[in-house]
């Protein structure tokens, strides 16, 4: 689907869960449209089903509950990535601070719980990109995989983490250069 034609279909969308009548129904659609992209961009952030199944919950329901205060600024999609990003960031800070453990133990725990996840399956290659992508710093982790996983745009990065496209192209640099070294160690 072509850009515009993406961009008109959300502001249709937008439309209808603006009046009354026909609210429930469209944010069913949106439920719909975006669940399993909005799944999977959680799901690389927190490693596991559950947890991500949970989250993305949270995400539909801040969505429901603020939708009136959505100005159309920006794509729907994009306000959905970043209600969606903002709930996986806070989670993993809640996770950190329960299990009070540093940065470093958190990307250790990843890769951990990366061998052990019989959810998902891959062959060896597959299975050390994760533990590479999982060994990234919690930024460039999350460029990373919008840029490659979800085909995101810079510009629409820009919008939903509120960086600069030229910070995100850095850091989605340093971050593939981490990741052959990673593997070629490997």
């Amino acid at each position: 689907m072509a850009e515009s034609q993406v961009q008109q279909s959300d502001d249709g969308l937008v439309a209808r869960l603006r009046d009354p009548a026909t609210c429930r129904a469209a944010f069913g659609e949106v439920i719909e449209q975006y669940s399993r992209p909005l799944y999977w961009q959680i799901r690389r952030m927190v490693n596991s089903h559950e947890d991500a199944d949970d989250l993305l919950q949270n995400t539909f329901m801040k969505a429901w509950q603020s939708i009136d205060n959505f100005r159309g600024d920006a794509r729907l999609s994009t306000w959905l990535h970043k209600i969606a990003i903002n709930e996986s960031l806070s989670f993993l800070e809640r996770e950190r601070k329960r299990q009070n453990i540093s940065l470093d133990d958190q990307e250790s725990a990843l890769i951990h719980a990366i061998e052990a996840d019989r959810d998902i399956d891959g062959d060896e290659l597959a299975l050390m990109l994760r533990k590479a992508v999982a060994s990234l710093p919690e930024k460039q982790r999350l460029v990373f995989n919008m840029k490659y996983y979800d085909d995101m745009k810079y510009e629409q990065m820009s919008e939903i983490l509120g960086t600069s496209v030229g910070a995100l192209k850095a850091s989605y640099h340093l971050a593939v250069k981490k990741i052959e070294s990673y593997i070629r160690v490997c």
